[in-house]
């Protein structure tokens, strides 16, 4: 099953979504979602130019969340995509920005 997560304006079909409640630095809930996707070779260029932002508004509408976020993990599978036909498994934790 896929969850939908916007990231500004780029549409992620989100593998093994969850969501949680943290506390921020002085005691704030804070929204935190974790997520796994796929990346082909095809798509990298504008993932990459996309994390690297840095800053983001999320939209999770199924799960009614909608905030400012930056990343606070990721990792991949692989690190360079530009070879043709690849696919690389991509893990991604948001947290929302105070």
């Amino acid at each position: 099953m896929t969850t939908k997560v916007w990231i500004n304006d780029t549409e992620i079909e989100a593998l093994n979504f969850q969501k949680e409640q943290v506390s921020g630095s002085s005691g704030q809930p804070l929204q935190k979602i974790k997520f796994d996707f796929k990346v082909t070779s095809e798509e990298y260029h504008d993932i990459a130019v996309l994390l690297y932002g840095m800053d983001f508004r999320i939209k999770v509408p199924e799960e009614e969340l909608d905030f400012e976020a930056s990343i606070s993990n990721y990792s991949t599978s692989i690190t360079n995509l530009y070879k043709e036909g690849q696919t690389a498994d991509y893990y991604l934790e948001l947290i929302e920005k105070t």
